[in-house]
């Protein structure tokens, strides 16, 4: 198995930088001087992904998941020894992953189209892999609400060729659905993305972002969460990314603050962070464009991201939203 010391094909050597401040982690607006620690460096936990994606933490268990679509796995990280391990092969192409408010594992599986849920005991449950009878396109990144509903994006990637699923005909639009914790019921929350990606909450579930990822140029829509808590309403154009970077999936911290997975060119590749106001205020540069990331460790304060061929880690001083 690769471990840290290894670099993939094409890809520069990469070592942590010894000097503190660490200059990876540059502040782009003086409010983002409060959530840089001083005493803490990007490090690299592993490399040897094809592309990664979906990380989520585990507390109890001090381990971190994350998958690898292509090789049709998902990884696990312990946080204790630094071991790497495969938690599941074959994955079915995951992709994002997140846990329920019960702790279980939910999983988007491109190859079977559905999202699915880990029982304590390792038993698959179907969450959802039809609407109206027809086959969903192929799940992207989930989260889950505080209700426990489940919340998903529904674009085409893994439909679109053999290397992250396999190719089929599209049965559906592309949606984000929402699955209801109690009795399943699914409805489409929002119909009107272009290939909707990454989605996170805010604090308090007040609004809910989604990257619109083959707008031209990308975008982070924002929603205000509406009624009982189960539809958006109110569309704006949170992000408008220009020229500058590439949304794919984010995560919020307490603060209403968007830690954004980010690329595309040497210069932009990392993590982009935005205020709530939509002002990009700081940047963690990282050499490889990073698609997904989650924040852990026993306060919430270690931000996990995984990138195309790697895993990186930062502590950062905020903490991750409960649950996200």
């Amino acid at each position: 198995m690769p471990n840290n010391d290894t670099t993939p094909p094409g890809q520069t050597h990469w070592t942590i930088d010894a000097r503190y401040p660490d200059p990876a982690v540059k502040a782009l607006d003086p409010r983002f001087a409060k959530y840089r620690l001083p005493l803490a460096s990007v490090e690299r936990l592993f490399t040897g992904t094809r592309w990664g994606e979906g990380p989520v933490y585990f507390g109890d268990g001090r381990f971190l998941l994350w998958s690898d679509i292509p090789n049709n796995r998902i990884m696990r990280w312990d946080e204790e020894t630094g071991a790497v391990s495969i938690f599941r092969k074959p994955s079915n192409n995951a992709n994002g992953n997140t846990r329920d408010r019960q702790g279980r594992l939910v999983t988007c599986e491109h190859l079977t189209r559905r999202v699915t849920r880990t029982e304590y005991d390792g038993a698959i449950t179907v969450i959802c892999d039809r609407y109206n009878d027809k086959r969903l396109n192929s799940p992207n990144d989930v989260v889950v609400k505080s209700d426990g509903s489940i919340w998903f994006t529904d674009p085409q990637f893994g439909i679109l060729s053999y290397y992250e699923g396999e190719i089929a005909e599209a049965e559906l639009p592309m949606n984000v659905y929402r699955v209801d914790g109690k009795t399943g019921a699914v409805t489409v929350v929002a119909d009107d993305i272009i290939a909707p990606n990454g989605l996170a909450f805010s604090p308090g579930e007040k609004k809910l972002y989604i990257v619109e990822s083959r707008s031209e140029p990308r975008r982070i829509l924002a929603y205000d969460v509406i009624g009982s808590g189960d539809k958006i309403a109110n569309r704006k154009i949170f992000i408008d990314s220009g020229p500058h970077g590439t949304p794919d999936g984010f995560r919020c911290d307490v603060d209403g603050n968007l830690w954004c997975g980010w690329g595309m060119t040497a210069e932009l590749d990392g993590v982009r962070i935005f205020a709530p106001d939509g002002t990009p205020i700081g940047h963690i540069a990282l050499p490889e464009r990073c698609a997904n990331l989650c924040f852990g460790g026993r306060h919430r304060n270690r931000l996990f991201m995984a990138a195309s061929h790697s895993l990186y880690s930062l502590y950062v001083n905020t903490q991750g939203v409960a649950g996200g």
